[in-house]
């Protein structure tokens, strides 16, 4: 997989959100939310299956301005850390 990281060990995370199953907008949705709890700097892990999460998660970090630390396929899914802004 292409993107941040890609391949490198996973960085740590302060908080995991499992939107397995879901498509799009709920991974992002639901991502967005998390981050809005989060204190500047906290490190946050969604899992996906949706095909297209790989670049709505790029096109969401561009928009919002946090940053997309990593992005990993694991087993089939779409692992994304994002590092709240």
């Amino acid at each position: 997989m292409n993107g941040p990281d890609a391949g490198a060990q996973a960085p740590s995370f302060e908080q995991e959100i499992d939107a397995s199953g879901l498509t799009c907008p709920l991974p992002i949705l639901r991502a967005k939310k998390a981050l809005a709890q989060m204190a500047s700097g906290e490190v946050l892990r969604v899992v996906t299956t949706d095909r297209n999460a790989i670049r709505d998660f790029q096109a969401f970090a561009r928009q919002t301005g946090n940053v997309l630390v990593a992005q990993q396929e694991v087993d089939g899914r779409g692992v994304h850390f994002l590092r709240r802004r």
